[in-house]
């Protein structure tokens, strides 16, 4: 089997070190492996495959022969990715630089695998939210047209890295011992409180992680004219965001025909029993590359609609697994 030189860029984030694992457990075809970060994170050491390899710090002339360059995200896209590309490699990005780029693809293999070949040497990586809901829309979206999706999303605080993981763990600790907190990777505190609040205020008061949401699944779907609004929500669990998803389609689908439809469907896990309490929740989903989706019912309150109620783990197939799954595509359609 021909095998590759990969790079992973921000190899010491939360991101990173899930890319890594994830290049081992799918047994990815790696020839050379670079690990790449900020000079902060430079001389690490970590091991892969039995083999240890120490961190370098990014510069352009890090990418000369590199074949596949693995970005973790943040500004090491917008300062590399290009240069990256233009000393051959492609690129696949975790950022949100380029994911509405006219010439960039934005792909969900499970939804739109043939966008790899239109590449130009990057390949964007979409939001964790919105891969999560993708998936789950796609069958259905292939069998009815779905018109119109509203989702409130419940995210986890590792979406918010490694830092927010350790603030929920100290707040935890310190609230239970009746201790004061003071919030700093959040604007209040995370420790048994949700916050209505994820990234900047935009247009419309919208949120940008909202108004990623709506302008990535039209990107991905291909299709304009889907109608979508979002609220998206920080909740108190580490890992795995959920989301509660109402859909309106053009043509009828019932709750079992939704429900055959995406038991059917690639990467998705349908855990719908109402007799035996089974749903979808963060803590079984946690470290799992499905997507799970159960509480699927029919909207009582319009001719055509469904509700349902998904959840994956975003560090996972929300980000790492994803960009993976599309080198695999990159390599299985030769498109370099």
């Amino acid at each position: 089997m021909k095998r590759f030189n990969v790079a992973v860029v921000g190899a010491t984030g939360a991101v990173g070190q899930e890319l890594l694992k994830i290049l081992l457990e799918r047994d990815f075809p790696v020839a050379d492996l670079k690990l790449l970060a900020t000079e902060r994170s430079a001389g690490k050491k970590i091991e892969f495959k039995g083999k240890e390899y120490t961190v370098e710090p990014t510069t352009a002339e890090a990418f000369a022969g590199i074949d596949i360059a693995l970005f973790a995200g943040g500004s090491a896209s917008k300062d590399f990715a290009r240069e990256a590309a233009k000393r051959g490699a492609v690129v696949v990005d975790n950022s949100s630089a380029f994911r509405m780029d006219p010439d960039v693809p934005l792909v969900v293999p499970e939804v739109n695998p043939e966008d790899v070949r239109l590449h130009k040497g990057i390949i964007a990586n979409p939001n964790c939210s919105t891969i999560i809901m993708v998936v789950a829309l796609k069958p259905i979206h292939d069998a009815a047209t779905i018109k119109r999706v509203v989702v409130s999303t419940y995210q986890a605080v590792s979406g918010a890295g490694k830092e927010a993981i350790d603030e929920l763990a100290a707040q935890v600790k310190d609230l239970s011992e009746g201790k004061a907190v003071s919030p700093e990777v959040f604007p209040y505190q995370i420790a048994f409180n949700l916050i209505p609040h994820i990234d900047v205020f935009s247009d419309m008061d919208y949120t940008k992680e909202e108004w990623k949401m709506v302008n990535e699944t039209k990107k991905i779907m291909h299709d304009d004219s889907m109608e979508i609004t979002a609220t998206t929500v920080r909740v108190p669990v580490f890992r795995s965001h959920s989301e509660a998803v109402n859909i309106e389609t053009e043509r009828k689908i019932s709750a079992g025909q939704a429900r055959k439809l995406l038991a059917e469907a690639p990467g998705v896990i349908v855990q719908d029993s109402i007799e035996k309490k089974e749903y979808p929740m963060p803590l079984f989903t946690s470290d799992k590359d499905e997507v799970f989706v159960g509480r699927i019912r029919e909207d009582n309150s319009i001719a055509n609609g469904l509700n349902l109620w998904v959840v994956a783990d975003q560090l996972r197939k929300g980000a790492a697994t994803n960009a993976v799954q599309i080198a695999e595509l990159v390599v299985k359609y030769d498109c370099f």
